[in-house]
């Protein structure tokens, strides 16, 4: 299995941190956040590469990373250099899949989320449901529901809808950035993209695949800490417990 991470925006909201430097490789604690990440999913034995997709204007950075790793780390360049020419995270994931051949099983995260559990539990999740497969935790502001991909479920947790920042939202339950593609639904990109499937948040395809075939999503067993801007990396700083297995 593949691990794709999305890491080809320019996070202008932290800036000047990130004018002249990606966020996916800003430290929190002892580690950079792709550090935390890949060393977490490393562990589960699943996944024998890792594809960072990255803009042009940071690829030098992240190869550079990638050059200190023990796992097998690509680095695909979008060919973008700024916020207003980039292709949008559905459009990442199809050039990446395009530009190397990728044909099979995915697991597509955002490379500037860290987690206080692990990730292995949700690539296990997936494992055994043979869906396409996404995260849920319960978000319990109206006014953040507004800004997030927001996921109507059944009792087997299939995803009955999802619809990124609803104006009117159907329940509390939202989806962080983080995805499991199956092999046949991964071929499916083209498709949405061509059926008008939002490309600028990753969660759009997952909302479009939901209406084709069966979804499902794992409630989270801990919490996720996004790093958005200024004051919240700060506080990312301060607050994270580190991963708990």
């Amino acid at each position: 299995m593949k691990c794709l991470i999305l890491a080809a925006g320019y996070a202008t909201r932290l800036y000047p941190l990130t004018e002249n430097f990606p966020k996916p490789l800003l430290k929190v604690q002892d580690k950079t956040i792709l550090d935390w990440l890949v060393d977490d999913i490393d562990g589960a034995g699943l996944v024998d590469e890792y594809i960072v997709i990255s803009n042009h204007k940071f690829a030098r950075h992240f190869q550079e990373w990638a050059a200190g790793k023990r796992q097998k780390i690509t680095v695909v360049d979008d060919g973008t250099s700024t916020n207003e020419t980039r292709l949008g995270a559905v459009c990442d994931i199809r050039f990446a899949v395009d530009s190397l051949g990728l044909t099979g099983d995915m697991l597509v995260i955002a490379g500037d989320n860290v987690l206080d559990f692990s990730l292995q539990h949700f690539v296990r999740y997936a494992d055994r449901k043979q869906t396409s497969c996404v995260m849920r935790f319960e978000e319990p502001s109206d006014e953040r529901l507004h800004k997030c991909g927001v996921l109507e479920i059944d009792d087997s947790d299939r995803i009955m809808s999802m619809e990124e920042k609803p104006a009117r939202p159907k329940s509390h339950w939202v989806c962080p950035p983080f995805y499991y593609y199956t092999a046949e639904d991964a071929a499916r990109i083209p498709a949405a993209i061509a059926d008008g499937c939002g490309t600028d948040a990753p969660g759009s395809f997952i909302a479009w695949l939901c209406r084709h075939t069966a979804v499902h999503a794992m409630e989270m067993p801990g919490h996720r800490y996004d790093i958005g801007n200024l004051q919240s990396y700060e506080e990312v700083q301060q607050q994270y417990p580190g991963i708990v297995k």
